[in-house]
């Protein structure tokens, strides 16, 4: 048996995902591991059609897949994600059509549900028999239980390739929207003063988005700067080195635009404006190569209080995944989301009428500096994030660090010292029969009784 590992990371094998790849190796000898550093090499697959063709036939040739990566900014890896739109824009479908596949993962748990959607749907997409996921924390191979788990997947996996089991398919072809957009001029939207920024991947790849982003453009007065990523000097996707970690300072730093671009345009700007085509399940790998290198900044909220808006061109209603990571990347910045608009959401009239309300609710939301209250992506999501800083990530992430310990993100539940006290205390009385009964008894009045400071009428 052979199966075709496609290596999602930027790292080639010096990668922790592959630690996890060469122990289901060590663990299962009768079966071949052909392993192919798609993320370290995409650069000559796409350049190289014969080294692309040769991968392919050995996919082909290949008895399952596992699509094995580290999350990267709520996903795969851009590089990753290029190779993905290489094979349906090269009509490589055939090479994965009915094969088995799973997918495997390692980060710190943050998002990583959402990958592997997204790899599910990619998988339904190319008509595979799509397993199952596991993901791995990042230090579960240290752990006897997590080895034994993996292992355990292992053999389920191997079992489903040898015995053909079928799977369940989760995710529906995406339908096409045959709506041509049609512009109306829109009421125009005074910026008093605000900085209004739209960023596109490329305009030429969809008129539908061309005449949305232009009309909304237009409708800011004075018009909003519009820049195309297209035309930003970006050399590369980020490379996993983790020399940001240390300062925010990246290894492209002086050696192509893209910071200046982020630091110059994207940091100063109030209103925020995301627009792009829908190319496979996500945007373009131009998008995620955009998110994935703006991680020099770590895990620092570098756009919080901004208002932030997106224009999508394609079945954007129908990827519920990207609508979440999206909503979730707005949180985790401490900014606020403005809203959707696509293409397929209506008719013209419906389009028109969303790009006014966005346009107008975000310089109104910007003037009166609001931003909607957090929700469980951003408490659960920095919360995960500050206990991994705090503890064995801190070495590598020192700039989290010293800005979370600045800013007090450190605000642990022990470090509350009257309520544990409190806790302490009444937690002792309740074991009390009487006073436990008077408590329950109480209890949804005293709940609201500190409220009440709040809301009596002052004079």
């Amino acid at each position: 048996m052979k199966i075709a590992i496609l290596n999602g990371s930027p790292k080639g094998q010096i990668s922790v995902t592959m630690q996890y790849v060469h122990f289901l190796e060590q663990k299962f000898p009768a079966v071949e591991f052909k392993i192919f550093d798609i993320a370290l090499k995409i650069k000559k697959l796409e350049k190289d059609n014969k080294t692309f063709q040769e991968i392919i036939g050995e996919i082909s040739a290949a008895d399952a897949v596992l699509w094995a990566f580290p999350l990267y900014f709520f996903l795969v890896c851009s590089q990753y994600k290029r190779f993905i739109e290489l094979i349906f824009e090269r009509n490589e479908t055939a090479a994965f059509r009915g094969k088995p596949a799973a997918s495997l993962s390692t980060s710190i748990n943050f998002f990583d549900h959402a990958a592997h959607n997204y790899i599910n749907a990619i998988c339904d997409d190319l008509k595979m028999k799509y397993f199952g996921p596991y993901s791995a924390e990042m230090s579960d191979l240290h752990k006897s239980r997590e080895r034994q788990r993996l292992k355990t997947f292992g053999e389920l996996f191997i079992k489903a390739i040898k015995e053909g089991i079928p799977a369940i398919k989760n995710y529906k072809p995406l339908i096409a929207q045959g709506t041509v957009y049609k512009p109306a001029k829109l009421m125009s939207v005074e910026t008093n003063g605000k900085k209004v920024l739209i960023a596109v991947d490329d305009m030429s790849k969809s008129p539908n988005l061309r005449k949305m982003v232009e009309n909304l453009q237009k409708t800011f007065f004075p018009a909003a700067e519009l820049v195309q990523l297209k035309d930003i000097d970006i050399k590369g996707g980020c490379l996993g080195c983790m020399q940001c970690g240390m300062d925010n300072v990246c290894v492209y730093e002086g050696k192509d635009g893209f910071i200046d671009f982020f630091n110059q345009k994207i940091k100063t700007a109030d209103v925020l404006f995301f627009a792009g085509s829908i190319h496979d399940r996500y945007l373009s790998s131009l998008w995620k190569c955009f998110f994935d290198r703006s991680f020099f900044n770590g895990h620092i909220p570098v756009l919080r209080d901004k208002q932030i808006g997106y224009v999508i061109s394609g079945p954007f209603t129908q990827i519920y995944n990207l609508r979440e990571i999206l909503e979730a990347h707005v949180g985790m910045q401490d900014s606020n989301l403005v809203g959707f608009v696509s293409d397929d959401m209506g008719s013209s009239a419906e389009i028109n009428a969303a790009l006014q309300i966005v346009a107008s609710n975000a310089v109104m939301y910007s003037k009166l500096a609001y931003i909607k209250p957090r929700t469980f992506y951003q408490v659960a999501g920095k919360k995960l994030f500050r206990d991994a800083v705090w503890s064995r990530l801190r070495i590598v992430f020192q700039a989290d660090h010293k800005y979370y310990k600045k800013h007090g993100f450190y605000n642990f539940p022990q470090k509350n010292y009257k309520w544990r006290l409190i806790n302490s205390s009444i937690v002792l009385l309740t074991k009390i029969p009487f006073i436990r009964h008077e408590f329950i008894k109480r209890m949804k009045v005293e709940m609201i009784r500190p409220f009440n400071n709040v809301l009596k009428k002052r004079v």
